[in-house]
Parts: structure tokens; sequence; C-alpha cells
């Protein structure tokens, strides 16, 4: 906060455009799945700079990340922003889910009195909001026109240069490599309750051997399990996005299969000693399949999928991966009884 602005409406809130040492800390905690589902602003009205009546409106989401990354480009002009609620959920997810919509826009709107705060009818959209939000049924629900800004914050200041005209480089979507390690945090830590749960029945399932149990094998096999499982996670939720675009195939199921295969070759190798051939199979198939479900699992954190290509991803590899871990389970428990 930086005091505030009256408006014929009331006072409005005016925003920082800098980061602070909490803004940032706020940041990593949601980037690595931290407190990510309560990360979110009040929705309304706020500004920066001082604008007026004919000063632009912005319409962002009330997740935290986003209303930060619209606020932090927005230095030396004067605007103001309409944050909706989207019950903490980013831009392009709250659209498709249908919580940004034209609905909530046009809520927002009436509930702030933008009307009596702007001399203008005319609200700034996240291109990214488009699936959610009719631009011609806008105006019809609360007298504002929608216009389609560009899809990165960082070039709202290019665009209201231009005259509110987008460019071809406004337009398209990326996902570079800093974009890929972004995502990769909250994709790992979003894993370790299911690790432990996975992991406790490894140690257990890894004890059963010809004299019933080994409390001996159990921390043997476990541990070497317990490594290629590891390796798998960082093979799945790492690897596989960091090397994206050069791992051949579309579907990500099969992207992560590929890199599971050479992940796998890695715990056998790392495993010698510790069980048999038939155990070596059993680790080297479920670092496979492992790696392939967290791959697959990536591809709702991607622009390359849309909803129905996730969805025909899930019904061609999800079987795949099922059985896979299935087999590796039978292989790794009937190790001991066959060496």
């Amino acid at each position: 906060m930086d005091g505030f602005v009256e408006t014929p409406a009331g006072a409005v809130p005016r925003v920082k455009t800098t980061m602070t040492g909490r803004d940032r800390c706020g940041t990593v905690k949601a980037r690595t799945g931290i407190a990510r589902t309560n990360y979110k602003v009040i929705p309304g009205l706020y500004c920066v700079g001082t604008p007026g009546p004919e000063s632009p409106v912005i319409v962002t989401a009330n997740y935290k990340l986003s209303f930060d990354a619209l606020r932090k480009e927005l230095a030396g002009i004067d605007a103001w922003i309409l944050v909706v609620d989207t019950r903490g959920i980013n831009v392009w997810c709250a659209a498709g889910k249908g919580t940004f919509s034209t609905e909530e826009v046009a809520f927002q709107v009436k509930a702030t009195h933008l009307a009596e705060v702007v001399s203008h009818r005319e609200l700034i959209l996240p291109q990214l909001a488009a699936t959610g939000v009719a631009a011609y049924e806008l105006k019809k629900k609360c007298g504002f026109r929608g216009v389609f800004g560009p899809i990165q914050a960082a070039h709202i200041p290019r665009f209201l240069r231009n005259g509110k005209q987008a460019d071809e480089t406004m337009r398209a979507v990326t996902f570079t490599l800093r974009e890929r390690l972004a995502l990769v945090p909250v994709e790992i830590w979003l894993l370790w309750k299911l690790l432990l749960i996975v992991l406790l029945v490894i140690f257990v399932l890894s004890g059963i051997d010809p004299d019933v149990y080994s409390l001996a094998a159990t921390w043997t096999r476990g541990s070497a399990a317990a490594v290629a499982t590891l390796l798998a996670i960082l093979a799945g939720a790492m690897a596989t996005p960091i090397l994206l675009p050069w791992i051949p195939g579309r579907q990500f199921w099969l992207k992560g299969m590929q890199v599971g295969a050479l992940t796998g070759i890695a715990a056998v190798l790392l495993s010698s000693g510790r069980t048999n051939i038939i155990g070596d199979l059993g680790l080297w198939v479920w670092t496979v399949v492992i790696t392939s479900y967290l791959a697959m699992n990536f591809t709702g954190s991607t622009p390359y999928t849309s909803l129905s290509g996730v969805e025909k991803e899930m019904r061609r590899g999800l079987p795949l991966q099922i059985g896979g871990a299935a087999l590796a389970l039978v292989l790794w428990v009937a190790a001991p009884f066959i060496g």
C-alpha cells in the first residue's frame, strides 16, 4: 500500500510498483507450493501512480502472483487496477474454470462503482482471460467494453504507448527454459505427502523374502527402490520440463517414458549388488512409469496442449502407467523367490 486516491466513489487504495522482501518471500512460497492455495488479494479497485478519470483500467485476477506481476510493470504509469475474484487462481486457469468470467468482471465493475471513477467505458483485459470473458457481452452487462491486452504483463507499458494495439510479439505465448523452471519447484513440492506413503510401502514390500520377512532386506532392497523413486521424480518433474523441446514426440507421457528409460538404467546401476536381475527389471520398469506419470502431469502447466489434448493423453498413458506400476511391484516382490 502507498496511500489512497480520492474519487467520487470513495478512496481507492494505491499500491506500490516495487516488490518488498515480504512480496519476494511470498512469491517463493507460492512457487514451491507453500500456502499457494491462499495467496490472494481482496477483489476490488486499486490504482498505481495518480490516475484520473481518463486513466486506463486494467483487469487482473486476485491471485497475488498475477497481481504482483502486473503492478511491478506499471512503474511511472497512472492506472486503475480492477481485481476480479478468481478464488486465488491465476488468469489462465481461472478463465478455464469459469471464475474469471464475463459475469465476474461485470460484478466487480458495479461493486466498485467504476462508472463514477472513470469517464471512459473501457476495460483492458488479459488476453489469457479470453476463454472466460466474452467482450461483446461485457458491455451489455455493465456498460464497459472489453479490449484484450497482451499476454504478458511486461508488455502492458508498450501496449499503452501503442494506442492499445497489440503486435505479434504481444500475442505470442512463450514457454522458455526460465518459464519451465519456474514451475518445477511446485511440481516437486506437491509430491511430498504421496512420496512418504509410497516410500513406506516400498520399504515394507522390500523385506518380503523366502524366510517370510527380513529386516536386512527391508533396508538393502528398500533403499535401492527409494533411490530409484527419487531419481524418477527428478527425471519426470525436472529433467523432462528442462529438455521438453528436444525430447521426441508430442505426448508428455511418451516423452517421460524416454527420459525414464535412461534414468532407469542409472537406477539399476546404482542398485548394483542389492538385488538380482528380476529386481533390476522391476526397478527399471518402476522408474520408467513414475517418470512418465510425472511428465504427463506437467502437461497441465504448459501452453502445449488443450484440455481435450490432456484428456486424450491420459486415456492413452494412464493404462500403461498403471499396468507398468503393477508389473514393477510384482517383479520386485517376486525377485527374492526367483533369484
